[in-house]
This record gives C-alpha cells, structure tokens and sequence, in this order.
C-alpha cells in the first residue's frame, strides 16, 4: 500500500475513533451569552444572575459583554453564529424593535435571522420632572402637567439619551397622545440627560424606573406616571400612565435569542431551563431590586411579541425624523 493512501486511511481510522469524544467534547463546551451592552447595567447583572441559575441543567454559561452601535455589534455577533445551541444573546427593544427603523444600514435582519427563546423582564419607565421645576411651576401629577403643557405650548422642554433613544421615543408617544409640544433636548447618553434633569437643564424626561429610582426616593426628582398598564409595586402611590391616557404603555423589555436555525430541541431545552429559572422566587425578589419584572414566555410567543413591537416603533420613529447614518 502507497505511504500516502496509508496515511489517509489511519486519519480517517483515528477520526472515527476520536469522534465520540468531540461530539462529547461539543456537548459540554460552555454556552456564550452576549450582552449587546457594557457590564453592570439592568441587562447585564439580570444576565448574570440567569445564566447562574441555569449551569446546573445547562452546564457554564459565559456571559461576553459586546456593546457598541446602539447594541447592533453585540446582536449581530449572535446573528453570525453558528446555529448550534452554544451561541445565545440579548434581544432588547432598542435592538429588536427600535433600531431595524432607526438605522440607515443594518449589520443583521431582526424578523428573520434570530430563533426566539424567551422574554426575561420588563422595566417600567416613568415620566419624571425635576422636583424645583415641578414646585415653582405646580405641577403635582400627569393632569397638571398635560394642562400646563396646553397651556405654554413649547415652554416645557424634555431631556433624552439621543435621538432616536428609547427616552426620545417614549416622549415622542406620550406627546401625541396628549396632544402636546415639547422641545426635546437630546444629549449624547442617558447619564448626561439625567444629569441635565437633575440640574435644571431640562424639565422632564422619561427614563426607567431601575434608573431613576434613587433621585425619586432622594426627592430629586417628582414621579408623575409609569408607563406599564398597572401601577409598579415599587411605586404604588405614583399612576399609570393609563390613568390618564388610556391604552398608552411604554415599557422597556428584553429577552433571550440564538441564531436563526438552531435546532428546536436545543431551543426547547434552552427555553425550559430560563423559563425556570424566572419563576424562581429568589429571581423575583433580585430582579425587584432592579424594577424588573421576569416575564418567561414560549418562542413563539416572544417571537410574536417582537414582530409587534418592531411594526410599533416603525411609525413612532418615521414621524420622529431620527436617523443614525
């Protein structure tokens, strides 16, 4: 026998014999999960306490923090992974919903080149006033603020992240709904705009309950409503948006996704051990630190809930004007 038809035949004999341990090798490789976003925000420690939760049924999860273009970085390393259940990331409204409209070009196609697994939570956000301007101007709740607004047409102006941020669009919602004018004010990331609220730069703005909550317990800032359909637990005493504009809720939210094409048992699997680990008590008691409400849900139902909430963000942002190039 030629050396070289020798060789061939004992790489395919030791293939074989070792392919037993690499399919075993694959199955106990750790699983990444990508945060589209930089470590120690709401989205990051709700991932590390989850993928926590979940080693012992799914073996090590590796939480990679990949932030970058609005999230779209992170995200599209996950659209670009091999669709072998080893790849998982977030999936947020600025992502999922927000950005497919908001930017020029996107990296990735956020209908179809994910597989849905669950939802994790939603946050409510909250109208805030900074707490001088609310007292000179007696603004006590949403009734007086949509009057006073009516009234001086333009004279109260809100604060946001940026064009085209979450805060931005939420303000851009509740001005249409209330029939009102405000000049928004953007500022180049969410610490920057509460900084300008908190000194008087800005009147108003909308941010969620997880940032806020700190300056509201410490007076700083006046809660006039939170956008979720019910009143939140952490701030009963504070109205529902809903109270005063029927229908309008607002909430931040995100979830958990692989690439397109994994296989549906490796996502049943995946679902089964998130899911469970959401409705552990001790999950809800860590995520109300966070305002965060766990929301565990099938695929499919998650995968409808994005479709919905891309098709509502498409007209809040045309008629926004915000574009990122």
């Amino acid at each position: 026998m030629k050396p070289l038809k020798l060789q061939a035949r004992l790489w395919a004999l030791g293939a074989l014999l070792l392919s037993p341990c690499a399919l075993w090798a694959q199955e106990r490789a750790p699983i990444r999960l990508i945060v589209p976003y930089a470590a120690g925000g709401p989205i990051d420690v709700t991932a590390r306490v989850l993928a926590e939760k979940v080693k012992d049924s799914l073996g090590t999860v590796v939480v990679e923090n990949k932030p970058g273009a609005g999230g779209n970085l992170g995200v599209d390393l996950v659209a670009k992974a091999a669709p072998d259940g080893k790849t998982m990331g977030i999936a947020a409204v600025a992502t999922h919903a927000i950005n497919p409209w908001l930017f020029t070009r996107m990296p990735f196609q956020a209908e179809r080149d994910f597989a849905p697994i669950t939802q994790w939570v939603r946050v409510p956000n909250v109208v805030v006033m900074n707490s001088d301007t609310a007292r000179r101007l007696n603004i006590r709740n949403m009734a007086d603020f949509i009057t006073y607004a009516k009234v001086h047409p333009g004279q109260l102006n809100m604060g946001s992240g940026g064009n085209g941020s979450a805060g931005h669009l939420a303000g851009e919602m509740l001005k249409k709904e209330a029939g009102i004018f405000a000049v928004h004010i953007p500022y180049n990331g969410g610490n920057p705009a509460q900084l300008a609220l908190l000194s008087g730069q800005v009147d108003f703005n909308i941010d969620n309950l997880a940032t806020a909550s700190a300056n509201i317990a410490a007076g700083k800032l006046t809660p006039l409503a939170v956008t979720s359909a019910q009143r939140s637990p952490q701030l009963p005493q504070v109205p529902s948006l809903t109270e005063s504009l029927p229908g309008l809720v607002i909430d931040t939210w995100w979830g958990l996704v692989a690439p397109a094409g994994t296989p549906a048992d490796a996502i049943q699997k995946i679902n089964q051990a998130f899911v469970a680990a959401l409705q552990d008590p001790d999950t809800r008691s860590r995520f109300a630190k966070l305002m965060a409400e766990p929301t565990p849900t099938t695929p499919a139902q998650f995968g409808q809930f994005m479709d919905a909430e891309r098709k509502r963000y498409e007209s809040v942002v045309k008629q926004s004007s915000a574009k990122v190039d």
